[in-house]
């Protein structure tokens, strides 16, 4: 409610409309709380109200509250209930932190608070050894890229001689040191957005509840790197913005393919973020923040959907397995209509939000003068064709076809539960069709800006990709349409094999080091002090025959040592 008022506020002030977000929030206003004087460049703890901040703010609180909502029936009956909404409050914190601060080092705050509340609910179930490594992979990569975002920070403030983020702008900084900031801010948009190639911690994610999958990518941690490129955009030089177009172009197609072999729902959707952002990276590399931003807005409401729909199935199947699903439309009609407006918002797919804020980004790259353009634009384009392939797939095997719904066995506390009957809770429901509104309707906002033709060429190409999986379902619906893949199946089902890569690379080498280090210091560190140890022990073993108190051996002693002397003293005058 004080987000829609302040927007209300926004909406009243003047200011320029150069951007998507000003025609509609033109004014902005900056307040500091407090200045930190650090001996060096101070620290001004503010924030800062404008179109972009609220906009991203209005995403960030409506999907955290229907998570919060949602979360009271998925998970109930759950013990750690009470610190899971409390984890999740914090979370939407630190991300309206990072989206209102007027300073770098106090948005910083908020990013590395949203790393340690991902970490805290992904492993909520932490009792399952794969929940507790998918939530220390995901901090310990996405750890990675911060200290490369913490160094660009460093670098900008240093130059612009303020960290406020109206200063770095306004300043006047060389163009060498702004590549350099730049591209060591984009390790932490890599890692916060799961771009390549810091991407593989986000499936694995998927280990969380389902509502924290729905917050982290629609609203939080992958919406933050976007949103800091968008924020940042003008300090940006184009070798960076391809640089970023680059690996956008490659973790669009590539997270498409893997999407459309996954048989795990949630790891289908994971991906399918992945190449979401992608695309809204691809628009900023094309030089248009503003239709990024409208994607990102657009998506965030429809994949909030998408994963909300996916835990009512699978609160209702008790699997994440495709395999395991089909038939539900009829007993799950308002899932089934809700998760139909989200797949065609993901598709793209008239009058849905995503054909809009889809078209906005493919026109955004038509229209660049990057030297990268053709080839973003041609992974752009196949790319919508392998989201259709892979949204008509999910689609089709969760809710047509053979019902193969079963009491299964019960399975981990709180993940989810056996097959009842029955539509999800109504907790769980009314956030479907909350959500469902701005996924179908937001969309209409960018209608006025539209390139029909450009338009027309996406959705034919996502209706081709729909088209032959459909074709393929319906000639055999017992069989999963990823055999159109063949042989090329089972690299994409493994994403191309990446985690193993970085295993054979970077995750063994480590731990033979560290095995290696543990060896060092037990026996060459500890070795030296415990060797110390028994030398002395030893020397006083030796010292101890002289002390064990016979008056004879001393007297004796005694005499002789006096003999010596006077020898000595005979002998040498």
């Amino acid at each position: 409610m004080l987000t829609v008022w302040l927007a209300w506020q926004v909406s009243g002030a003047g200011g320029s409309a150069d951007v998507f977000w000003a025609e509609f929030l033109p004014g902005s206003a900056e307040g500091t709380l407090t200045v930190i004087d650090t001996g060096a460049i101070p620290i001004s703890v503010g924030l800062q109200v404008d179109g972009l901040s609220v906009l991203t703010a209005i995403l960030v609180t409506v999907v955290a509250t229907a998570v919060q909502v949602y979360s009271v029936g998925y998970l109930r009956g759950d013990s750690r209930f009470p610190s899971y909404s409390a984890f999740i409050s914090l979370f939407t914190s630190a991300m309206l932190l990072v989206v209102f601060a007027a300073d770098l080092l106090v948005l910083y705050v908020g990013w590395e608070i949203m790393g340690l509340c991902s970490y805290l609910l992904i492993g909520h179930w932490w009792e399952d050894r794969a929940n507790s490594r998918a939530a220390v992979k995901a901090f310990l990569v996405t750890r990675l890229g911060d200290v490369a975002f913490l160094f660009g920070i460093f670098t900008l403030g240093f130059a612009a001689g303020s960290f406020r983020i109206d200063d770095v702008i306004a300043a006047d900084i060389s163009t060498g040191t702004l590549v350099l900031a730049t591209m060591l801010l984009l390790g932490g948009v890599a890692g916060k957005s799961a771009q390549v190639p810091l991407h593989t911690w986000l499936p694995d994610a998927m280990a969380g509840p389902t509502p924290i999958s729905a917050l982290i990518h629609a609203a939080t941690m992958v919406a933050a790197g976007i949103f800091i490129v968008a924020r940042l955009f003008p300090v940006f030089p184009q070798p960076t913005l391809d640089v970023l177009g680059v690996l956008a172009a490659i973790g669009m197609l590539g997270a498409a393919l893997a999407a459309l072999a996954q048989d795990d729902l949630k790891r289908v959707l994971a991906y399918s973020t992945i190449s979401q952002l992608a695309y809204m990276a691809a628009a900023l590399s094309a030089g248009s923040p503003d239709a990024a931003i409208f994607h990102l807005i657009s998506h965030g409401a429809f994949k909030a959907l998408l994963f909300l729909c996916a835990g009512a199935v699978i609160h209702h199947v008790g699997s994440n397995l495709l395999s395991h699903m089909g038939g539900l439309r009829q007993a799950m009609p308002i899932t089934f209509w809700t998760m139909t407006i989200g797949f065609a918002a993901l598709m793209g797919l008239p009058p849905t939000s995503g054909f809009f804020s889809k078209d906005a980004v493919i026109l955004a790259i038509e229209h660049s003068t990057s030297p990268i353009r053709l080839f973003l634009y041609g992974s752009a384009l196949i790319t919508v064709g392998v989201t259709g392939a892979y949204a008509i797939r999910a689609w089709l095997r969760t809710f047509f076809g053979e019902e193969h719904v079963h009491a299964l066995a019960e399975p981990t506390p709180g993940t989810a539960h056996v097959f009842d009957g029955r539509e999800a809770p109504r907790t769980m429901v009314w956030p479907l069709v909350l959500l469902a509104i701005p996924a179908l309707l937001l969309g209409f906002i960018g209608v006025a800006d539209m390139d029909w033709p450009s338009a027309a060429i996406s959705l034919l190409v996502a209706l081709l990709g729909a088209g032959i999986v459909y074709t393929t379902w319906r000639g055999a619906p017992h069989s999963d349409p990823a055999r159109l893949l063949g042989p090329f199946r089972g690299p994409c089902e493994q994403a191309f094999y990446v985690d193993r890569v970085y295993a054979a690379l970077i995750a063994r080498p480590t731990l033979a080091l560290a095995r290696g280090v543990v060896r060092t210091d037990t026996h060459v560190v500890d070795g030296a002090v415990r060797g110390s140890g028994r030398l002395t022990l030893g020397l006083s073993s030796l010292a101890r025959l002289s002390q064990n108190g016979n008056a004879q051996l001393y007297v004796t002693g005694l005499l002789a040592g006096v003999l010596l002397i006077a020898v000595g003293a005979v002998m040498l005058g």
